[in-house]
C-alpha cells in the first residue's frame, strides 16, 4: 500500500488503534467508493470487511414495502454486520451503500480469525465498534416505536447537518421517507408543519434547521 494510503488510515483510526495501522495496510485493499456503490446486499456472503477512511456509507434493512435506515458508517469505523456475517461465513440480512464518495480498507474476510486470535487491538476496535453500532440499533428502534414522525424527522435532519457542517440538506422527501419507512406524503406533510412552526427553512438550496 502506498504511504498516502497508508498515512490516511494512520490518521482515521482511533488513537487507541494506531498500531492496528501497519498490519491493516499489509493485508487489506485500498479502494475508493463513488457515490451509489452498493457495498453489500441482502443474501451476498461477505468477502471483505471494509473500514472506512473517508466518506459515508448508509446501511439499512429493507421489508417488502419499506426500507429502514440502520446507522451511517463515518471515518475510521467499520460494518459490524458485515463483520459478524463474515465471521460466520453466512449471507447479508442487510444493505450498505455508500452515500459520498468515500475511501475504505478492505480486510479480507479470510484474515480475521487470524487477526482476531493474534492481536488485542484488533479485538478492542471491534469491540467498541459493535457497541457503538448496538447503541445505534437501540436508539433506532425507539424512534421507531417511541417518538412522533416529527421529532423523528428532525433527529434526521439534525443527524444529517452534523455531517454536512452546517449547510442546507440537499435531501429528497422520498429519500427521507426511505430512510425512515415511512410515505413520502407523511414526510412532506410534516415538512409544511415544521416549516409553518419555524424549526426549518425550505427553499430551492435545500432544507436547513433554524
Amino acid at each position: 500500500m502506498e504511504s498516502k494510503e497508508l498515512s490516511l488510515l494512520e490518521e482515521k483510526l482511533p488513537l487507541a488503534y494506531k498500531k492496528l495501522a501497519g498490519s491493516l495496510a499489509e493485508i487489506g485493499t485500498y479502494m475508493e467508493l463513488p457515490k451509489g456503490y452498493e457495498v453489500l446486499r441482502e443474501g451476498q456472503f461477505v468477502k471483505v470487511v471494509p473500514i472506512l477512511l473517508s466518506g459515508l456509507v448508509k446501511v439499512v434493512t429493507r421489508g417488502e414495502m419499506k426500507d429502514l435506515l440502520l446507522y451511517y458508517i463515518k471515518p475510521g469505523e467499520s460494518c459490524m454486520m458485515s463483520f459478524v456475517h463474515a465471521l460466520h461465513q453466512r449471507p447479508s440480512t442487510i444493505y450498505a451503500t455508500v452515500e459520498e464518495p468515500s475511501e475504505a480498507i478492505l480486510i479480507p474476510a479470510t484474515e480475521l480469525e487470524k487477526l482476531i486470535a493474534e492481536s488485542p487491538e484488533f479485538n478492542k476496535l471491534f469491540h467498541d465498534l459493535s457497541n457503538l453500532r448496538y447503541q445505534d440499533l437501540l436508539d433506532t428502534i425507539n424512534q421507531v416505536f417511541f417518538l412522533s414522525i416529527e421529532e423523528r424527522i428532525i433527529k434526521y435532519l439534525n443527524q444529517h447537518s452534523s455531517f454536512t457542517e452546517g449547510e442546507s440538506l440537499k435531501l429528497t422527501h422520498q429519500r427521507i421517507a426511505n430512510d425512515l419507512g415511512t410515505a413520502r406524503e407523511v414526510v412532506s406533510r410534516t415538512l409544511k408543519k415544521l416549516e409553518t412552526d419555524q424549526q426549518i427553512s425550505i427553499s430551492r438550496e435545500g432544507i436547513s434547521l433554524l
